[in-house]
């Protein structure tokens, strides 16, 4: 298993959740690359539900797979709550899916700013009806690897929270 047992558990409550609303899950990810879209498929029976991934690492692949308009990057950067907003916006957008999970951060080790220090995670979620939900995690110069871990268990509680 490459997930904790508590990632999976959170994992398979999200997609029984789904499942029993009829909805699809589309991701949308960049400091994560697609961990959290790999949680999700790591659960046998998970193709119901899950609909599609977008690893949008670099500022043109948010731009053009997600329809991230680039002066809102230039303007606000790829780590901001208004970047992962359009990310989860967009992710709906040019997909089938109805609920949808954005994350963008600095995972580090380098790459951190004054402003936004590596640890800084900013994860969207966006369901029927246009409800949102945001969150911006403050996780610290641990590793790059917990901050990506980290980041897949708050995007799964994030989109189980939108689903509550």
């Amino acid at each position: 298993m490459i997930f904790s047992q508590s990632q999976s558990e959170t994992a398979a409550r999200l997609l029984v959740k789904a499942r029993e609303k009829k909805l699809k899950i589309v991701t949308a990810e960049s400091c994560t690359g697609g961990l959290i879209g790999a949680c999700l498929t790591e659960i046998p029976g998970a193709s119901d539900v899950f609909e599609r991934g977008f690893i949008t690492y670099s500022n043109a692949a948010k731009s053009e797979l997600l329809g991230v308009p680039a002066s809102l990057i230039s303007v606000h950067g790829a780590v901001s709550e208004e970047v992962a907003k359009a990310m989860a916006e967009g992710a709906l957008k040019h997909s089938q899916g109805d609920l949808s999970i954005a994350v963008t951060g600095v995972a580090g080790p380098g790459g951190g700013t004054p402003e936004k220090p590596v640890g800084l995670v900013h994860l969207t979620s966006v369901g029927p009806g246009g409800a949102m939900l945001h969150v911006a995690l403050r996780l610290g110069d641990i590793s790059r690897t917990e901050i990506r871990l980290k980041s897949v268990d708050a995007g799964l509680i994030l989109l189980l929270r939108l689903l509550q």
